[in-house]
C-alpha cells in the first residue's frame, strides 16, 4: 500500500489533501456555531467550505487562516472559500421550564438539527467506554440535559425549521439498558417531531437492536434513514478502541444493516468508519466496498482526539492527512462506481457531510 497523491490527478488530489488537512488541523479562526463535546468526533466549529458543510477543529495553532472569505495557508490562497454559519435564532429560546433550546438540540452545518436523545450510555464506565467518545462530558459541563422528551424535541424542531430554515434532523442516543438499545425512545421522538413538522427528513442512530423488529418500528414511525455505527470492521481494533461495544459481534451489525436496507432501502443506511484507529487502510477501503455492495453508505471520518476522551488522555494523535486522503479517495471511488451519494440519504451524517471529506472527493 502506498499512501500519497497520484501524478495523474494532482490538482484534484491537492484540493482533497487540503480539505483533509483542514479536517484534521482546523483553522486559526473561531466559529459562532460550535460543538465542544459529545459522542464525537471532535471539538468543532461548523462552517461552510466551498459552500458545503464542514466541521473543523478550532485551532489557534493551525497553519490555515481565514481572510476575505478565503482559506489561506500562510500567504498562499488555497482556492477554498470559507463562510461562518450564523448562530441560529432558535438558540435564544427556552422551554416553559427554563431549558435552553440549545441544550436540547444543536445546529450542525448550516441546516441540520442534531440531538442526542439520551445523553448517558451504559458503556461509559472507563472499563467499557469507546476511547473516542465524550457523550457524558457535555452533560457534566451543563451543555445539555440527560434525556430529551419527545415534546421538547418537537418544540425545538418546529422553531428551528421556522426560524432558521433547518432542512433535516439527526437523532442519536447513548446505548440504553433494554434490548432495543435506545430504539424505543427514538421511535417516540420521531413520531413527536413529525407531528409538529410534517415531512422533515430524520435520521436515527443506534446500536443494532437485540430485536430487529425495532428497525421496522423506526421506519414506520417516519424516520427517513438510519445510522448503525460500527466505527471499525477490524475485530482487534474494535476490542482495543471500543471495549464494551465490541462485545456486539460484527455478525449482529451485518444482520442489522441487511434488515435496515430491506426496510429503508439501499443508500438509506449508513455506518461510521473512523480513519486513524490502526486499521490497515487497504482493508478499510475494501471493507467499505463490501458495505457499499450491501447498500450501506460507509461514512469515512477521521479520528480526531477530543479533550476528555480516553484517547486524548493517553496521547493518541490524529491520522496523517496523507492517510485520510488515501482512504477517502479509495472509498469515494467505490461510491461513485456504485452511484451512491451521501446527499441521497436525505437526512443524517452522510447527507450533511460536515465531519468527512467524502463529499469533496465526489462521494
Amino acid at each position: 500500500m502506498s499512501v500519497g497523491t497520484g501524478d495523474s490527478s494532482t490538482a484534484v488530489d491537492v484540493r482533497i489533501m487540503t480539505r483533509a488537512e483542514l479536517a484534521l488541523h482546523g483553522v486559526a479562526s473561531d466559529a459562532s456555531v460550535r460543538r465542544p463535546d459529545g459522542a464525537g468526533p471532535s471539538d468543532d466549529g461548523h462552517v461552510l467550505v466551498d459552500g458545503a458543510n464542514a466541521a473543523l477543529p478550532r485551532n489557534p495553532d493551525s497553519p490555515y487562516s481565514v481572510r476575505d472569505g478565503k482559506v489561506w495557508l500562510g500567504d498562499e490562497d488555497t482556492g477554498l472559500t470559507y463562510n461562518a454559519v450564523r448562530r441560529p435564532r432558535f438558540y435564544d429560546l427556552t422551554t416553559s421550564d427554563g431549558i435552553r433550546y440549545e441544550q436540547i438540540a444543536r445546529l450542525h452545518g448550516s441546516d441540520v438539527l442534531a440531538t442526542t436523545v439520551v445523553q448517558t450510555c451504559i458503556r461509559y464506565a472507563e472499563s467499557d467506554r469507546c476511547r473516542f467518545c465524550t457523550i457524558e462530558e457535555s452533560l457534566r459541563s451543563g451543555a445539555t440535559v440527560a434525556a430529551k422528551t419527545p415534546a421538547q424535541l418537537a418544540e425545538v424542531a418546529e422553531a428551528a425549521v421556522r426560524l432558521d430554515g433547518v432542512q433535516q434532523m439527526v437523532m442519536t442516543t447513548g446505548t440504553t439498558t433494554g434490548p432495543d438499545r435506545g430504539a424505543r425512545t427514538l421511535v417516540r421522538s420521531v413520531r413527536a417531531v413529525l407531528a409538529a413538522v410534517p415531512g422533515l427528513p430524520i435520521q436515527v442512530q443506534c446500536e443494532p437492536p437485540g430485536d430487529l423488529a425495532w428497525i421496522r418500528a423506526l421506519h414506520d414511525a417516519g424516520a427517513t434513514a438510519v445510522g448503525i455505527h460500527v466505527e471499525s470492521l477490524d475485530d482487534e481494533v474494535r476490542r482495543r478502541w471500543m471495549l464494551g461495544k465490541s462485545t456486539v459481534p460484527l455478525a449482529d451489525y451485518e444482520a442489522a444493516w441487511d434488515e435496515a436496507v430491506r426496510v429503508f432501502g439501499p443508500n438509506r443506511v449508513s455506518t461510521y468508519l473512523l480513519v486513524g484507529l490502526g486499521e490497515d487502510p487497504d482493508e478499510l477501503v475494501a471493507g467499505a466496498g463490501k458495505l457499499i455492495d450491501r447498500g450501506v453508505y460507509p461514512f469515512v471520518v477521521p479520528f480526531r482526539p477530543m479533550s476528555g476522551t480516553l484517547a486524548a488522555r493517553d496521547g493518541v494523535g490524529a491520522p496523517s492527512a496523507e492517510l485520510l486522503t488515501y482512504v477517502t479517495e479509495g472509498v469515494a471511488a467505490k461510491l461513485r462506481a456504485a452511484g451512491m451519494s451521501g446527499a441521497d440519504q436525505r437526512a443524517g451524517c452522510a447527507a450533511c457531510g460536515a465531519c468527512s471529506v467524502l463529499q469533496a472527493a465526489g462521494g
